[in-house]
């Protein structure tokens, strides 16, 4: 019940009596109900909804009062229609932009990714051909992103297993070299031995004497190869400290390591003085590396000799009365199988002030070589500790 149509908007009038003007002729009726004649009568300011016609079409439909017609409302409706195309046009239009969205952030998601990832890829492919040749050359590292930081840290770690394999190989090659001599003048002691001792001494062979001092020869040698051998296995332990370690008081180590010595060398005095202190650490390890300085003094010292040995705030000092080191020789005295040019002669291996250096490295100390006012070598072993018992803890190397 309509009384006019203009364009998309029809314009009805509805007083307080209910009348409503005629609709034109042909014109879909469109209903109004309670909000519209509540508007009419006074009880509301105006009303707003949606309305369907009889043609099923929608309507936003407004009624407001009439000012100069008391107890009428003037109802506006507008047909949906356009706006719902729009709006169907705009979703169709927004689905293909969503749609193509979408796609590019797909794309660029998978750019990115695999740029991102190109490095971890070399890093990946670097490491397999690693694995494959072991040839440890150090990776090119690019940038400063996380990916180099890594790349940096893996040579790192490479520069330490390259270390670590030069050592051994180094190792090898001068237990090889050293193990040579002793083991072919035992193979010909024994073999002089076994050629002679079928003949009596009438028919050419060895007098008892003769053969006596040749088998003591074969047992110094195999001394020589036993101890030799020892310090290998020693010099071979290139790890950190066991996890099992405990308190040593150094007194007590470097008490047990003088007895030990003086039994090998009777005719050297030893003047020792040791304060108290502790450390933590291996105490087998502690006692090798004392010994080893106690018996490269006593074989320096000459006969009725004195070796001071002195233990104050951690530090061990082993000086002798010897000839001393020279200077040739003092950068090259912790060098593994070296050994000075007078001492060729001399029992040994060249590996006992090695050892002494690893034990020291291995508990946090040095070692360093000197001479002492006497003329003789000086050897400083320093230690960290108190001079108390401390709590049992791992210490950095």
């Amino acid at each position: 019940s309509w009384a006019l149509a203009a364009g998309d908007v029809r314009i009805a009038y509805i007083n307080q009596g209910r009348q409503i003007f005629p609709t034109e002729p042909g014109t879909p009726r469109l209903f109004l109900g309670d909000p519209e004649l509540a508007v009419a009568d006074g009880a509301r300011e105006m009303s707003v909804r949606t309305l369907t016609d009889e043609a099923g079409e929608q309507y936003r439909v407004v009624a407001v009062p009439v000012a100069r017609f008391e107890s009428t409302a003037l109802v506006l409706a507008q047909s949906k229609e356009s706006q719902q195309r729009v709006l169907g046009r705009l979703g169709i239009v927004m689905g293909g932009f969503g749609l193509a969205g979408v796609l590019g952030a797909g794309l660029a998601g998978w750019v990115v990714a695999a740029n991102g990832l190109r490095p971890v890829r070399r890093l990946t492919d670097a490491v397999e051909q690693i694995t494959r040749t072991e040839d440890l050359t150090p990776l090119p590292v690019e940038g400063d992103d996380e990916i180099a930081r890594l790349a940096g840290a893996f040579n790192g770690l490479l520069v330490a297993l390259g270390a670590s394999r030069d050592r051994q190989r180094q190792l090898v090659a001068d237990a090889g070299h050293e193990l040579r001599t002793p083991l072919t003048s035992m193979r010909t002691n024994i073999d002089l031995l076994a050629q002679t001792s079928r003949r009596p001494e009438s028919e050419g062979g060895l007098p008892a004497e003769a053969r006596a001092e040749l088998i003591g020869d074969v047992k110094a040698q195999m001394e020589e190869l036993t101890t030799l051998i020892g310090d290998l296995v020693e010099l071979a332990r290139d790890e950190p400290l066991p996890p099992v370690v405990s308190g040593v008081a150094l007194p007590d180590v470097v008490d047990h390591a003088v007895t030990r010595v003086r039994r090998r060398a009777p005719d050297v005095e030893f003047d020792v003085l040791c304060e108290p202190w502790w450390v933590v650490g291996e105490e087998q390890g502690l006692e090798r590396a004392v010994t080893n300085l106690l018996d490269n003094a006593a074989k320096w010292s000459p006969a009725g000799g004195t070796v001071t040995v002195r233990l104050l705030s951690g530090e061990l000092i082993v000086e002798d009365e010897g000839p001393g080191i020279t200077d040739t020789d003092l950068p090259h005295v912790f060098d593994r199988f070296y050994r000075a040019t007078e001492s060729r002669s001399m029992p040994g291996s060249g590996l006992g002030l090695s050892i002494v250096r690893q034990v020291a490295e291995r508990h946090g100390g040095t070692v360093t070589a000197g001479r002492a006012a006497s003329g003789g070598a000086r050897l400083v072993l320093r230690l960290p500790g108190a001079p108390s018992p401390m709590p049992t803890e791992v210490p950095h190397a």
